[in-house]
């Protein structure tokens, strides 16, 4: 398995940190400044006002538990201290991006990889790779619902077979609209959801866009759907699929994916912003201001 090859993971790498086989290292805690702890400050100030009334309840709940302060960038030993006795999870540091074979194992064996480095002031709204703050904020409070937990363990589980079967495509399309993009149902809330996907939790403009924007299409969740089709990594989601709760997850994530992944391994991609005769549509989008091209 080839490793990640980016820029910041090769800034991370010639600044000597001492990286073990499983890419972990010790969170340094000395290495974070004051500008750092000010960029943390700033969007955690930022996302927790705006989620009120946006995020899922468990999400709130967990970031409540986790008790995080504002002020400073977290250390990762005193989150274990509380996220370990909950569920079994602990996170671990990594310099950034891992190889997908050595992410999906930590989540396989209830690790959760969050990077260690903060972003930059003039990368507030917009950043290529996870951060710290991706990371932390927008993955670990949910680590605190068991369902959910026990949904990324079995994810974990399911993408190492299909890493194995050279399928790892569609699995890797379930992570980003259940993981990083994923709605839920809520039809007390605007256009009837809710936000849980890291991805959008800790962004100010997703937030607001996969919510309350008329552009995207809002689908009804179904596992050979989303496995089957493309996404974006540049621009806002054309599609978001909304699942009715955890526990319909947890189900699926349980089943055999054997038989899945060989009837999906010749089928076509769809493109990210169709609409299929099958589909269960909550909200059919305008299309407004989408790329033509770019899906992958």
């Amino acid at each position: 398995m080839s490793v990640p090859n980016t820029a910041k993971l090769k800034e991370q790498f010639d600044v000597g940190l001492q990286t073990r086989a499983d890419f972990t290292i010790d969170q340094p805690m000395d290495r974070y400044g004051g500008v750092d702890h000010a960029v943390w400050k700033q969007l955690y100030t930022r996302q927790t006002s705006l989620l009120e009334g946006r995020v899922c309840d468990a999400f709130l709940l967990g970031v409540k538990r986790l008790n995080l302060s504002p002020e400073n960038v977290p250390a990762f030993d005193d989150i274990n201290t509380q996220l370990m006795p909950a569920t079994g999870w602990r996170i671990v540091a990594v310099p950034g991006l891992v190889p997908d074979q050595v992410f999906f194992e930590h989540l396989a064996n209830r690790r959760f990889p969050v990077t260690w480095w903060m972003r930059r002031p003039d990368q507030l709204d917009y950043l290529q790779e996870p951060d710290c703050f991706h990371d932390l904020f927008g993955h670990v409070p949910l680590l605190f619902d068991p369902v959910f937990a026990d949904y990324m363990h079995a994810y974990g589980r399911a993408a190492l077979a299909a890493h194995a079967a050279n399928a790892l495509p569609l699995l890797a399309r379930l992570y980003w609209y259940t993981v990083e993009f994923g709605l839920i149902r809520d039809d007390a809330s605007p256009n009837g959801v809710k936000i849980y996907g890291a991805g959008i939790v800790s962004s100010k403009d997703e937030t607001l866009y996969s919510q309350q924007s008329d552009a995207p299409n809002r689908i009804a969740f179904d596992l050979a759907r989303v496995m089957q089709t493309q996404y974006r990594i540049d621009t806002f989601q054309k599609t978001y699929f909304v699942i009715d709760d955890f526990a319909q997850l947890f189900d699926l994530a349980r089943t055999d994916f054997a038989p899945l992944l060989a009837m999906l391994a010749d089928a076509a991609p769809i493109p990210a912003g169709d609409i299929r005769a099958g589909d269960r549509v909550i909200m059919r989008g305008s299309g407004e201001g989408w790329a033509t091209d770019g899906d992958i």
